[in-house]
């Protein structure tokens, strides 16, 4: 996983690792609990659902790898209601920046 949050705080990558808990991300057999129990968790947002036009910020978080044997290329960003709302279920695994900013 890449965070890009922006210039102010530069570019951070983690790994996770799951069965067993490995990696460099924080808390990483929490971390793999919660995205056992998160249904799709890198599912895209349908292209014809509408969108509230909140803009979040200029953050974005790369996830790529293998999960359950599919690969994973997921880009989260900030720039509208669902792609806040997927970020956040998925905040997780960008540990001290959650889907509507730094914690």
């Amino acid at each position: 996983m890449d965070r890009e949050p922006g210039r102010e705080r530069g570019r951070q990558t983690w790994t996770l690792e799951c069965a067993p808990a490995g990696g460099t991300l924080p808390q990483r057999a929490a971390a793999c609990r919660r995205l056992a129990d998160t249904k799709n968790p890198f599912a895209p947002i349908p292209k014809d659902l509408q969108c509230a036009q909140i803009y979040g910020g200029p953050a974005e978080a790369l996830v790529t790898g293998t999960y359950r044997g599919a690969k994973v290329w997921a880009l989260l960003s900030r720039r509208d209601g669902c792609q806040i709302a997927r970020w956040a279920r998925i905040a997780f695994l960008t540990p001290g920046y959650r889907s509507f900013g730094p914690s």
